[in-house]
């Protein structure tokens, strides 16, 4: 398969253009066309040993994004003066990880995982399980259900990075969110959005739409010698 190129001006100009928008425009909506392409970016995206450890939760009604807004500060409005990303963002989502109950090398999920979506004969599942156990255990020693958990979520962030790329690209903004309650967000999860957390816990949430205003401050990054070092 070939793929059109796109230009390094039109990639750097998209990436240029992305920015944490605290504040969208409530009377501009983004097509289905265009949310699905963001959500396809999430679906392709790699994760360590392909097994795309994370579930998207889309909030579209006001009624369900109001659950999250008590303990939401970072998109509540709190810092904007407004009702914030969940009051004005386009689409809203929340973004799952899978738990150490589905993470965990012997687990029944990812054996399900590797046979009906990998699609592996027994020989490599055998194979792909052994190698996930020694990095699990002995190479990265994750193996508490904390670790396990933030690892998952290190993947997810390789999702949600890809989607705001995507957005970008299509002229859409973006917002990452980690400002809220942590355990009021799993809480909510479970009892009003029907996530199982003994399988599922809520990572990052996330906001798309189109900015009300331009940002009041230009975008700053440390300057290339400081990020890159060559050996």
């Amino acid at each position: 398969m070939t793929v059109p190129a796109i230009s390094r001006e039109a990639l750097i100009e998209a990436m240029t253009f992305r920015h944490a928008t605290k504040v969208f425009d409530p009377a501009r909506h983004i097509s289905e066309e265009d949310f699905n392409t963001i959500l396809e970016a999430a679906r392709l995206s790699p994760s360590s040993f392909g097994f795309e450890p994370w579930q998207i939760l889309v909030i579209d009604t006001p009624e369900q994004r109001e659950k999250l807004r008590e303990f939401s500060w970072g998109a509540n409005g709190k810092f904007s003066g407004s009702t914030g990303q969940l009051g004005t963002a386009s689409r809203f989502m929340v973004i799952l990880t899978h738990t150490e109950k589905q993470m965990r090398h012997d687990s029944d999920y990812l054996q399900t995982f590797m046979r009906d979506i990998k699609q592996l004969p027994e020989d490599a599942l055998a194979f792909r399980t052994t190698a996930y156990k020694t990095f699990q255990v002995s190479d990265f020693k994750i193996t508490s259900p904390e670790q396990i958990s933030d690892w998952a979520g290190k993947q997810a962030y390789i999702a949600l990075a890809n989607m705001m790329t995507a957005a970008a690209l299509l002229g859409i903004d973006s917002c990452p969110i980690e400002g809220f309650d942590m355990d009021e967000a799993n809480r909510v999860a479970r009892e009003d959005y029907g996530v199982d957390t003994d399988k599922y816990r809520v990572c990052v949430m996330a906001a798309f739409g189109y900015r009300a205003s331009e940002p009041s401050v230009e975008k700053t990054r440390r300057p290339m010698a400081q990020i890159v070092r060559t050996i």
